[in-house]
C-alpha cells in the first residue's frame, strides 16, 4: 500500500533506513551473541535525536508524533529487534508515562534530557504476581511528609540495567500511582540480567525498592490515577510492537525473495517452483494488512482519539502475523534458514516475544472481545 506520507516523514524514513543500513545491520548479530547493546551506538541514536521522535519540540522532541515514530522503529527493526526494543521500552513507554500523565513541571524536569538521550527511560509495572493482572501490584508508596516511600519488586523490566530514570507504578491510599524514580536513588536495587530466548541484547532486570525516597512533585499525575497512565501508555507501546513487527516482516520477505531466486535445486531456482512462491505469497499476503492497521492507527493517536481497542487489533494481528512471516521465512531458507549464518533464526527467535510483552495476545482479544460485546458486534 502506498501511504502519501509528507515531505517530513519520507526524509525521516530515509534517515532512519540510512542509519539502519549503516550502523545497526553490522552489529545485530554481535548484539544477539554479546547481549548487550554499544554505548557507542545509543550514544548514536541519541545524536540522531531518535530518542524523542515522537515528542514536541518544546520539550527537545522531534516533533513527528506516532506516525513519525512508527515509521522510524519500523526501520530500525528492519535491522535489530533488540536495538527496537530498547528505543521502544525508552520512548514508547517509559518517557511517554510521563509525557501521557505528568504535571507541566514533571514534563519540563525530564522529557528535554529524555528526548535527548541524556537520560534513558524505563516502564517499571510488571510483579512476579501481577503481569496481565495490573491490580495485584503489592509494590507500595506511602507518603511521608514532602516525599513518598516505596518498597517493593518489579520483574522483567526492559532497559532496567541501563535506565537512569524508571517509571514506576505502585499502590497507594487511593489505588495504584505512578512515579518518576531516578534509578541512581538510595535504595534501588538493579537485578542481573536475564537470559533469554530473543531480543538478547535488549536488558532486562527485575528492580527492588528498598526505602526508597522519592520527591512529592515526582509522582506522575495525581495519586490513585496510576492505572489509567498505564493503560494509556501502553496504548501507544502496542502500536510501536506492530509497527516493529511490520518492519521486521518487510526485511524478512525481501531476504527469503533474493534467497529465492539466487538458490538452485534440480537445475533451477527455487523462486520458480510453486511452493517457494505460495509461501512468499502468504508473507506479503500478512505484511499488507499490517501496514494498513499500524498507519491508521498511528494517524488515529496523533488525532488524540481513543485507541485503545485499536492498539490492540494491531497488537494482536501484527505479533501473530510476524511469527508465521518469521516462520516461512526460515522454511524458504532452509537448512540455511535454521543456521546462524544467516539472520533467520535469529529473527525467528526475536519474534516470539512480541506475542507475550505489553500485554500477551489473550489479554489483546478481551480487551477486543469486551468491546465488541459493548458494542454489540460494532467496531
Amino acid at each position: 500500500m502506498d501511504f502519501t506520507f509528507s515531505e517530513d516523514y519520507k526524509m525521516l524514513r530515509e534517515l532512519s533506513r540510512d542509519f539502519t543500513n549503516k550502523e545497526i545491520k553490522p552489529l545485530a548479530q554481535n548484539i544477539d551473541e554479546e547481549e548487550r547493546i554499544p554505548s557507542e551506538l545509543i550514544k548514536k541514536i541519541a545524536d540522531l535525536g531518535f530518542f524523542g521522535t515522537s515528542f514536541p519540540e518544546k520539550y527537545g522532541g522531534g516533533g513527528f508524533g506516532k506516525i513519525g515514530y512508527c515509521i522510524m522503529m519500523e526501520e530500525i527493526a528492519r535491522g535489530c529487534s533488540s536495538t527496537a526494543a530498547m528505543i521502544g521500552a525508552h520512548q514508547s513507554i517509559g518517557t511517554n508515562a510521563i509525557f501521557v500523565g505528568g504535571s507541566e513541571e514533571l514534563k519540563r524536569k525530564y522529557l528535554p534530557r529524555l528526548c535527548s538521550g541524556e537520560m534513558i527511560a524505563s516502564f517499571a509495572l510488571t510483579e512476579s504476581e501481577a503481569g496481565s493482572d495490573t491490580f495485584n501490584l503489592r509494590t507500595e508508596a506511602k507518603k511521608a511528609g514532602d516525599k513518598w516511600i516505596l518498597n517493593g519488586s518489579k520483574v522483567w523490566i526492559t532497559n532496567a540495567g541501563i535506565a537512569n530514570l524508571l517509571s514506576v507504578f505502585a499502590r497507594t491510599e487511593k489505588g495504584i500511582s505512578a512515579f518518576a524514580v531516578e534509578a541512581d536513588s538510595p535504595g534501588v536495587i538493579i537485578g542481573q540480567p536475564e537470559k533469554k530466548l530473543g531480543i538478547k541484547g535488549s536488558v532486562t532486570n527485575s528492580i527492588t525498592f528498598e526505602n526508597v525516597e522519592v520527591p512529592e512533585e515526582n509522582i506522575i499525575g495525581r495519586e490513585g490515577r496510576g492505572f489509567i497512565i498505564a493503560m494509556k501508555t501502553l496504548d501507544g507501546g502496542r502500536l510501536t510492537i506492530g509497527a516493529c513487527c511490520l518492519g521486521a516482516s518487510r526485511e524478512l520477505l525481501e531476504l527469503s525473495t533474493l534467497y529465492a531466486k539466487q538458490r538452485k535445486q534440480f537445475g533451477e531456482s527455487i523462486s520458480r517452483f510453486q511452493a517457494v512462491q505460495f509461501m512468499l505469497a502468504e508473507m506479503a499476503s500478512k505484511i499488507y494488512p499490517m501496514e494498513s492497521i499500524v498507519y491508521r492507527c498511528a494517524y488515529d493517536y496523533d488525532q488524540n482519539k481513543d485507541v485503545a481497542v485499536d492498539a490492540a487489533i494491531v497488537k494482536l494481528y501484527a505479533s501473530e502475523a510476524m511469527a508465521e512471516v518469521a516462520d516461512k521465512a526460515l522454511q524458504v531458507h532452509g537448512g540455511m534458514g535454521f543456521s546462524r549464518e544467516l539472520p533467520m533464526e535469529r529473527y525467528y527467535r526475536d519474534a516470539r516475544i512480541l506475542r507475550i510483552f505489553e500485554g500477551t495476545t489473550e489479554i489483546q482479544k478481551m480487551i477486543i472481545g469486551r468491546q465488541i460485546i459493548k458494542l454489540n458486534g460494532k467496531i
